[in-house]
């Protein structure tokens, strides 16, 4: 919500006769940290909208695929109408028609100007309808209900909002605040492992250069955090369960604290755009577009690579940040990741930035400072050091499903949540489902890319084959689109 105050005063001089206007507005909006957000015992949502009596929804399909029937049930007990626009956003698709198929929704239901929509899923579903609420009679309401981790994170944190243009990431966008956002870190029990990898990323951002202390919890726990759906999954530990409470809480309170003040970016000194001076161009460079995760970890390794360089971070803290990144299973490099891209990266970032490069590195770890003064000989030299420092890591630094995939784009549909449990209860049955070129493993499976099933822990183990989640069969495809997403 906003409150505008501001003042005119008339402007006289020698040569003209004028106005000076000075504004103020207030922003305010809420978090909601809580489990079970559609759950019928929890009535904190519906209150949002008993005003109205309705409410329109705006959700990713694969979200609605797993908790559309649970959205319903919540809804009508309640006794308000549920009208919900499903969606297919991906990088690719993240675009303005995508956007104007969300305003053709919002237009046929007939929002009020003060009504919220409600936006249900990843970073890419809130930047996306955000944006369409930012533009929609120029400023219209909307509830956010992140679904991901980079969701609960990062984009809940910011107001940004915004579509790809191009090859540039959301290079057409708004400032638009939610008036509420609700944080339920229980959809992270059917978010596929290389989603949680994906979102891990964002917390090393903000732990590297602003809070060391998050940064020594992820390098105790990380492969746990991972495996274990930061202590959602069954079987997890409550000590684990603690570490990543106290993980996403401090993180998100010190994203809020960094971005408060800023929240129009007036200020391009930015702690948290640690990891996004190069990777907005090289995200989407690669044919099949890097997940954003990885993206931001190549830009981040290569920064602290940097930053070693010139002293700012010890020999001992760039291995421990490198090693984290690894065993995290996240991109430190790629081949695509060169000198041109570099330079063509470069003079992006410097146009967005007004003329100067403010690269956030850490100095020391867990604090960072801002270069502008790095040239493009020091930059190539450095990329060069950090090439031959990453080939001494698994996989020479490459990343664990560094590409999107359904569970990014929407281009394949998830199974519906009753046929989840079919799937489940038949490769329990049967050991195996049999595919034309590959087979599905039981819920205990192992697999080469380790692709979750629905959140189920299937694997699919031909390296080369694409899931069709309809009828649970492997058939031979782009490895690409391997893997589907609750």
């Amino acid at each position: 919500m906003s409150d505008l105050k501001a003042t005119v005063t008339e402007t006289k001089t020698d040569s003209h006769v004028g106005f000076h206007v000075e504004g103020y507005e207030k922003i305010e909006y809420d978090f909601t940290i809580m489990d079970g957000v559609f759950d019928v015992k929890n009535s904190q949502l519906a209150d949002c909208y008993k005003k109205w009596n309705r409410c329109l929804a705006v959700t990713d399909l694969n979200i609605y695929n797993v908790y559309g029937s649970q959205m319903e049930k919540y809804f009508e007990h309640y006794g308000l109408e549920l009208v919900v626009h499903k969606t297919k956003i991906g990088e690719k698709a993240k675009t303005m028609p995508t956007l104007l198929s969300i305003v053709d929704s919002m237009n046929e239901f007939g929002i009020y100007r003060k009504e919220p929509v409600l936006v249900v899923g990843g970073g890419l579903v809130t930047d996306v309808a955000g944006f369409a609420c930012a533009a929609y009679k120029r400023n219209t309401n909307f509830i956010r209900i992140p679904t991901t981790v980079i969701g609960l994170i990062d984009a809940s944190v910011s107001i940004k909002v915004a579509v790809n243009y191009g090859n540039y990431k959301n290079r057409l966008g708004a400032y638009h605040a939610p008036i509420h956002t609700f944080l339920d870190f229980t959809f992270l029990r059917t978010l596929p492992v290389a989603q949680i990898r994906n979102g891990f990323a964002e917390l090393i951002k903000i732990s590297t250069c602003s809070h060391l202390d998050t940064f020594n919890l992820l390098d105790k726990y990380c492969e746990q955090l991972i495996e274990k759906s930061f202590g959602r999954s069954d079987g997890s530990s409550q000590e684990l369960i603690d570490a990543a409470d106290r993980i996403n809480r401090e993180a998100i309170h010190e994203m809020l604290k960094l971005e408060t003040p800023n929240l129009h970016e007036i200020g391009l000194d930015r702690v948290i755009a640690y990891g996004h001076t190069w990777s907005p161009l090289h995200e989407l460079v690669p044919e099949t577009p890097l997940r954003h995760g990885h993206a931001i970890s190549i830009d981040m390794a290569y920064s602290a690579t940097l930053a070693n360089s010139r002293k700012l971070i010890s020999d001992e803290e760039h291995h421990r940040l490198l090693n984290l990144f690894s065993r995290a299973g996240l991109s430190m490099d790629h081949h695509q990741f060169d000198e041109e891209v570099l330079a063509k990266a470069t003079t992006a970032i410097l146009k967005t930035r007004d003329g100067l490069l403010r690269a956030a590195v850490p100095s020391p770890l867990g604090s960072c400072v801002f270069l502008n003064d790095v040239s493009a000989e020091e930059m190539n030299a450095a990329l060069r050091r950090h090439k031959d420092i990453v080939k001494n890591y698994p996989r020479n630094g490459e990343g664990l499903e560094a590409y999107v995939d359904a569970s990014d784009t929407g281009y394949t549909e998830n199974a519906k949540a009753e046929e989840e449990k079919t799937v489940e209860a038949a490769a329990k049955k049967a050991g195996q489902l049999n595919g034309a070129n590959g087979h599905v493993n039981g819920v205990n499976g192992h697999s080469k890319n380790e692709v979750k099933l629905n959140g189920l822990n299937g694997h699919v183990d031909e390296k080369d084959g694409s899931l069709n989640s309809t009828n649970g069969h492997v058939n031979g495809g782009n490895k690409n689109v391997i893997g589907v997403k609750a």
